[in-house]
């Protein structure tokens, strides 16, 4: 089972910026052991849900052609609890994309407050590294349409995010079309 540390993405825009959001709720468990009796978000989720926010984005910009896990965690800094009822909106801005993978800087804010801050660096994986799935195509598509990617997103000169041709060609094979 893959864990999201995020509900929905609010706006996409490729290579650029992304923003999602993540509810907090006490129907999590790992809210009841993270502290018994005043239930807090572990900072280590936050971090993984930034990280998802972000690394879906990486991961578009090249079409998803090419594998991507976090490499280096250079900064985080946390302001806040993040505690039951609380929404937190994660914003991920691509500060630069090289060949070797991208370097992008993360927020997490609960309403106008800034809750946490992270700089966080994704590796394009290579050689046979990058032969294996992380996912198989067929379940990162069903992801990125339950994230709302496709609904929200957007290519850098504005146009609306397409599914791209390797995921367009699954679908219609699994949707008999």
């Amino acid at each position: 089972m893959r864990w999201f540390w995020f509900d929905r993405y609010l706006e996409f825009e490729s290579g650029k910026r992304a923003v999602a959001i993540k509810n907090v709720s006490l129907a999590e468990e790992h809210l009841h052991d993270h502290f018994p009796g005043a239930p807090t978000m572990p900072n280590s989720l936050i971090i993984e849900g930034l990280a998802q926010t972000a690394g879906l984005l990486v991961g578009e910009a090249k079409n998803f052609e090419r594998r991507v896990v976090l490499a280096k965690l250079s900064k985080a800094l946390f302001y806040l609890p993040a505690r039951p009822g609380d929404t937190l909106t994660y914003r991920a801005d691509v500060q630069e994309i090289r060949e070797d993978g991208a370097l992008v800087h993360c927020t997490s804010h609960i309403g106008d407050k800034l809750q946490a801050e992270a700089e966080i660096f994704f590796a394009y994986l290579s050689g046979k590294l990058a032969e294996r799935f992380l996912f198989q195509p067929g379940d990162l598509l069903t992801w990125l349409q339950i994230l709302r990617v496709f609904e929200v997103g957007k290519t850098a000169d504005g146009g609306p995010l397409q599914m791209p041709a390797k995921f367009a060609a699954h679908n219609r094979l699994v949707n008999g079309a």
